[in-house]
């Protein structure tokens, strides 16, 4: 089987052979037809399951690489419910692809109220019952996207490394600790609600920028990597 969770940014995958990930990769989506070579040492996969959130042309290069192999690509979406898994959205396929993996994946690895908070271009930060309900969530920009908004839409700051610190006293340090404290803000904000109707919530970190805030956190969190990936693997595997 192969899973594939495509990003705004970047592409990921996995290869699974009886049950585990034998082969991975990533490649920046400027470059996807580096996949090509990739594929070409995997042996034709029995499923191609694939996330997609970059859009329709992607997804047409995206069968255009993997039409060498026998099976149709899947394109994962949103269902009403899934892998224990109940979509809160009032029309559960408008919630992204990502969004749904990750939750499936983190259910099943806390089966708990639980946060689920995945940090790429833009930050989600998902909220699951403790019946694995899914009650909403928040979408915003992400760390590196809110640092390239605020360079390119102002004449005076430039990109420049910076440290998180209370009362910063240099444009670096303003702007960096500016954009971690919004999203740790917003992080905290959402696990303080969740745990107020569920007590003893959990939070489950993803992402290529969770390690950005993972220390910065003032509650317990659990970091798990690809996060959507592990939910396309869960959902592969399961029937329903």
């Amino acid at each position: 089987m192969l899973l594939l969770d495509v990003g705004n940014s970047r592409c990921k995958w996995a290869y699974v052979t009886a049950g585990q990930w034998t082969q991975q990769g990533v490649v920046e989506l400027a470059h996807l037809d580096a996949l090509q070579a990739d594929f070409a040492r995997i042996p034709s996969p029995s499923r191609i399951l694939i996330s997609n959130v970059a859009g329709l042309d992607v997804a047409t290069q995206l069968r255009s690489l993997c039409a060498h192999w026998l099976c149709v690509p899947e394109f994962v979406q949103a269902q009403s419910i899934q892998c224990g898994v109940v979509n809160g959205y009032a029309q559960p396929q408008q919630l992204g692809s990502d969004r749904w993996l990750a939750l499936i994946a983190a259910w099943h690895h806390v089966h708990a109220a639980c946060l689920v908070v995945n940090c790429g271009t833009a930050t989600t930060l998902d909220a699951l019952s403790a019946r694995g309900e899914f009650m909403g969530g928040l979408i915003l920009p992400g760390v590196q996207l809110m640092r390239s908004s605020l360079v390119g839409n102002t004449s005076q700051l430039v990109q420049q490394v910076g440290v998180l610190c209370d009362f910063p006293r240099n444009t670096a340090d303003a702007m960096h600790s500016g954009v971690l404290r919004a999203t740790l803000g917003a992080i905290e904000h959402q696990y303080a609600t969740l745990a107020k109707r569920h007590a003893g919530a959990r939070c489950v970190v993803s992402g290529g920028a969770a390690l950005q805030v993972l220390s910065h956190l003032s509650m317990p969190v659990e970091y798990v990597e690809n996060l959507v990936l592990r939910g396309s693997h869960i959902l592969g595997e399961s029937k329903a």
